[in-house]
């Protein structure tokens, strides 16, 4: 199954920030009271919620007993790592760039970022790939 491509409003980002940060499935109370600066009322979780299923960003993951009534667990659909590919790619799409400044756009990643040893040869790898199979 391909992974779904969406994008995020602030208060949705939170939302998931939240979740991946906790790296468990949370409940709606769980969320409002695990998130950070918040910039959203607490009475429009449940639209944002909604609006992140419709965009397949979360599951839900099942359901647990609060008081009297049930409440259901929500977890990401993607990694953080994945969303932040996701965002590059298109953002990189919407810039329409000329082939010959992806050398550059490569360069900056690599000099703005603290990037591992494992991470450069893993590119590397990408490289050699695409070139062989030009």
């Amino acid at each position: 199954m391909a992974k779904p491509n969406f994008t995020l409003s602030k208060n949705e980002r939170e939302i998931m920030d939240t979740l991946w940060r906790e790296d468990r499935p949370l409940t709606r109370r769980d969320i409002i009271n695990f998130c950070e600066n918040k910039s959203w009322k607490e009475s429009s979780i449940h639209i944002l919620l909604n609006q992140l299923l419709e965009k397949e960003a979360i599951q839900v993951t099942g359901f647990v007993k609060i008081v009297k009534n049930y409440g259901r667990t929500f977890e990401p659909t993607v990694t953080r790592e994945e969303f932040e590919i996701m965002e590059l790619k298109n953002n990189f799409k919407d810039l329409n760039p000329n082939p010959s400044v992806i050398p550059g756009f490569i360069s900056f990643l690599i000099e703005e970022n603290e990037i591992s040893k494992e991470k450069i040869e893993e590119l590397q790898a990408k490289l050699e790939e695409r070139k062989k199979n030009m």
